[in-house]
């Protein structure tokens, strides 16, 4: 009896399935168009756009939850299906997750994956429906399961591609007109611990992608390949292993024109245990990771998702004195959870969402992944909707210091503190310090070349997040920063050039406690008159570790401001 149940449900499972399809079949027939937010310049508005999502753990969507989808405001409803988006996966090792063959896109198994985000942002910016095939599985590696040659293991090569062939043949045999648009990839963590495969990962890939072209017979198959997220504990212990991946992805996609490495390091990543590190990105960081692919799809096919906030008056009357603020630091400096659509439940603070065009604005954020266009207004202009202690900060000094004041914010949410000392780390890609004070020395320039007389008021500094979490980090993350500060000094000519260096309250963690990075950062400000220690130990409750949410953003902008007040 128990193997006819199972017989069953598996017939109807697949007669649901091609009832789906006939029903979406019927839907491009009828000339009845997808909801679109902007015109797509291709004229053919009726072919099946097919994207293949394919990968390990951070592709599968490991440690999310659909459960937490609603207390990120920017993807709010994602946890419901997508009726228009037609959907078939493979999902797992030994125990797999299946569609059996073509169902309407949704959460699986509880899991959160960067196919839901991107196929609402595709779908809201193009006419033409989308399908996603997506094979994925944690733990597996490039060199042996996803071997197109030789695979081992899980033999994932194969797998892959028996998945894609028989659910495009489900469109040929209902006569869908189709195209396979793109070829999403992320991972290689597994593969940076193995001698064999780690030094190999960059010509492993490379014939990778000229197998799936040759297999699917699409010699200009666009392949987006995502970055390994330097924000995860393994970007801290594993940092040169995981840097040796990177610099085969990069290898590839720079010989490959029609491959394009994504950067993620800018994305949330869920807070783990204890400590607060994980190695997965989580909730939040999956759906933000789906957005980085679908506008980097979406600006192959000329539309530009990015918003224009140009400053179209300039604030400052010719030859007038501008106090420059320079703000700097990590993942809360990123802003990384506090979110616009949050402000207005915070009384007072519903203005910080406008543009305010009295502030001239400029930044490089997410390691230079979003640049300004020269100065706008003082505003949000995060990733994903959010924003950070910049706007507050602003507005607590507007009025309060004499003169005009503009803001320059520099931040990188996957760095750690060491990628910001001038002698950096073995992970080249990732020493900040000669971009950070060349931002600061152009900034300086450009508002010289408007006529005005600069002057540095100083670097508001938000102490990194994940070295408070890790020893080894910990231990040197004074000794780090003072070294920042010292040659800053230096190469700026300001020998007394004000740092005030803000810290929230380290990890309260047995293994941990014994590092007293507090009294460390205290000793350097009491040798250094110049040095100004910014405990921030009362901000409201994070709602996890290590990142600071939407109200205490707002409040730590406003301390980083009343302690430069304080030093007038």
């Amino acid at each position: 009896m128990p193997r006819k149940n199972r017989s069953f449900k598996g017939t109807f499972i697949m007669n649901k399935n091609h009832l789906f399809l006939m029903a979406f079949a019927a839907l491009l027939v009828s000339g009845v168009n997808l909801p679109l937010m902007a015109q797509e310049k291709d004229t053919d508005d009726k072919t099946l756009r097919v994207f293949i999502f394919a990968g390990q753990s951070n592709m599968v969507g490991s440690d999310s939850k659909v459960k937490d989808i609603k207390r990120f405001p920017p993807f709010v409803g994602l946890d419901m299906p997508q009726e228009k988006v037609l959907y078939s996966y493979n999902l797992g090792r030994e125990n797999k997750v299946v569609s059996n063959g073509w169902v309407a896109l949704k959460p699986v198994d509880n899991v959160v994956g960067p196919e839901l985000s991107f196929a609402r942002k595709v779908s809201q910016e193009i006419k033409a429906p989308i399908a996603i095939i997506k094979c994925a599985a944690g733990g597996t590696t490039l060199g042996g399961d996803w071997n197109p040659d030789d695979p081992s293991g899980f033999k994932l090569y194969p797998l892959a591609l028996q998945l894609i062939q028989s659910s495009l043949a489900e469109l040929d045999k209902m006569k869908v007109p189709y195209r396979i648009e793109g070829f999403m990839w992320h991972q290689g963590e597994n593969d940076m611990f193995s001698k064999e495969f780690k030094p190999n990962y960059g010509k492993n890939l490379q014939n990778f992608l000229a197998k799936w072209r040759s297999d699917l017979k699409t010699p200009k198959l666009k392949f987006y390949i995502g970055e390994l997220c330097t924000k995860t504990v393994w970007g801290m212990d594993n940092r040169f292993n995981m840097y040796a991946i990177r610099a085969g992805q990069k290898f590839v996609t720079e010989m490959d024109p029609l491959a394009q490495y994504i950067p993620t390091s800018h994305d949330a990543v869920e807070i783990g245990g204890g400590t607060g590190l994980h190695y997965h990105y989580g909730t939040l960081g999956q759906l933000e990771h789906g957005v980085n692919y679908a506008d980097a799809y979406l600006k192959t096919i000329g539309k530009n998702t990015n918003i224009v906030r140009p400053l179209k008056v300039w604030p400052y009357e010719k030859a007038s004195a501008v106090k420059l603020f320079i703000l700097a630091g990590h993942r809360n400096m990123e802003g990384e959870r506090a979110f616009t659509q949050e402000l207005q439940a915070l009384g007072g603070q519903e203005s910080l969402a406008n543009d305010n065009a009295k502030i001239a604005y400029k930044y490089s954020i997410g390691g230079g992944y979003k640049i300004s266009d020269g100065w706008e207004p003082l505003g949000p202009a995060g990733f994903y909707g959010t924003f950070g202690p910049e706007l507050s900060f602003g507005k607590t000094l507007h009025g309060k210091v004499s003169g005009n004041i503009a803001i320059a914010k520099f931040t990188h949410s996957g760095s750690q503190m060491n990628d910001w000392t001038p002698q950096g780390t073995e992970a080249k890609e990732l020493n900040l310090y000669p971009k950070f004070i060349a931002f600061i020395q152009d900034s300086i320039k450009e508002l010289q070349a408007k006529g005005h007389k600069v002057e540095l008021a100083g670097i508001f500094y938000h102490v990194g997040e994940n070295e408070m979490s890790m020893g080894q980090y910990r231990r040197d993350a004074a000794k780090w920063l003072q070294s920042t500060i010292v040659k800053s000094r230096q190469d700026l000519g300001l020998p007394s050039l004000k740092w005030y260096v803000s810290q929230q309250q380290p990890i309260d963690e047995k293994g941990l406690n014994a590092i007293d990075v507090t009294a460390n950062l205290a000793a350097i400000a009491a040798a250094d008159s110049a040095f100004i220690h910014i405990k921030a130990f009362d901000l409201p409750k994070q709602e996890e570790k290590l990142v600071i949410t939407t109200a205490g953003i707002v409040q730590l902008g406003e301390l980083l401001a009343q302690s430069y007040l304080k030093q007038k």
